[in-house]
């Protein structure tokens, strides 16, 4: 079902941009596992809008509830449903484009497809679905927390502006401490700036989010077509306005020697490691212990508050005007979607690494809450 992700720890998400509600059903979560609701709202404050003049002004406090799963504070293994409700729609912000197709967004081709479709700020192609996808991930983040993995992402381009410095280096927190979500503060101020002029234009522009994962053991990921990096993949082409996805060296690999590129092996504390990571924490699809990092890019919002050629729905020609409340890059919100994303892959191939015998850990590792 194109609603549902995951083959062990499970999400099938609902709702609209402009309906009552968004949601998400978990299935297959473990048991007992400790429910931090203030965690839990903590990623959606990440995600919600309204958290500055570069992110849309749609008010949202994107406060969820619990409908079932949880008790006494903890998961009790039955299905999980959270739920959010919708607060701020102005569906009439969209009437003018009931029966005209938009650039570049997914009017037409949704037309096509279901003979039918819910213009009121694009409906289930929307990216308000992601809320439910970022309630999903938090809680995928709190049982990695307990196995030592974590998971941070950030802005390292905005337009043709990028952070040319790689994550060790960086203090990635700081990341979280400016609207952009750029962890160099000065580059995060130009970049700030750039995506306001873009608003005031009435015009966006696209970035590049980075995604780092650390303490992941050896061995997640399944041969052949469930490799980890396709699952990694897979799931940022899944968000919307993605683009690209890189991960190790990515196409800078491409200019490498393979005397160069190889990653070599050595023996440190009696673990494998490698002296270089060009294979970003990723062999043969599946993870050997070291960083895992991505790149994901994404378009300019479609949406922009210029007048476009477009069609309607009879193949006139017609122009459509920009109206509603828009994000003119979404990156800064993006990144909390992007870790949701990864920490949904990465428990799923743990649970799916529990569930075989005898592989891929180095060690006995228990889900030990």
């Amino acid at each position: 079902m194109s609603s549902t992700y995951g083959k062990l720890f499970k999400i099938s998400t609902f709702g609209e941009s402009h309906g009552l509600a968004v949601g998400v059903v978990i299935d297959g979560c473990p048991a007992g596992i400790p429910f931090d609701t203030n965690f839990i709202q903590s990623e959606l404050d990440r995600r919600k809008p309204g958290q500055s003049r570069i992110t849309t002004q749609r008010k949202e406090a994107d406060e969820f509830q619990v409908v079932s799963g949880v008790f006494e504070g903890k998961t009790t293994g039955t299905p999980i449903a959270l739920l959010v409700w919708n607060g701020d729609q102005r569906s009439k912000d969209y009437s003018h484009i009931a029966q005209q197709y938009r650039p570049s967004h997914a009017d037409y081709t949704y037309q096509a497809k279901y003979g039918i479709r819910d213009y009121r700020g694009g409906g289930r192609s929307s990216a308000r679905e992601t809320v439910a996808r970022v309630a999903a991930g938090a809680l995928a983040k709190l049982i990695l927390k307990n196995l030592g993995i974590e998971i941070k992402a950030y802005v390292s381009q905005v337009g043709k502006l990028k952070l040319d410095k790689p994550y060790q280096v960086l203090n990635l927190a700081l990341a979280e401490e400016n609207a952009v979500r750029c962890p160099d503060p000065a580059l995060a101020q130009v970049m700030f700036d750039y995506i306001d002029e873009a608003r005031k234009k009435g015009d966006s522009i696209g970035g590049v989010v980075d995604c780092v994962i650390t303490g992941t053991p050896v061995g997640l990921g399944e041969p052949v077509f469930d490799k980890l990096h396709a699952e990694l993949g897979k799931a940022m082409l899944s968000i919307n306005a993605v683009k690209g996805f890189e991960y190790g060296s990515g196409f800078a690999g491409v200019e490498m020697y393979g005397s160069e590129h190889n990653d070599e092996f050595y023996i440190e504390n009696g673990h494998v490691k490698t002296k270089t990571n060009h294979s970003g924490g990723i062999q043969g699809g599946i993870s050997n212990g070291a960083d895992i990092y991505f790149r994901t890019a994404f378009k300019p919002v479609a949406t922009i508050m210029q007048d476009q050629e477009s069609l309607d729905v009879n193949g006139d020609k017609v122009i459509v005007s920009g109206k509603g409340r828009h994000d003119p890059c979404v990156v800064p919100r993006a990144v909390p979607i992007v870790e949701a994303m990864a920490a949904l892959v990465v428990v799923d191939f743990y649970l799916r690494n529990r569930a075989s015998q005898g592989l891929g850990f180095e060690t006995e590792e228990k889900l030990d809450f």
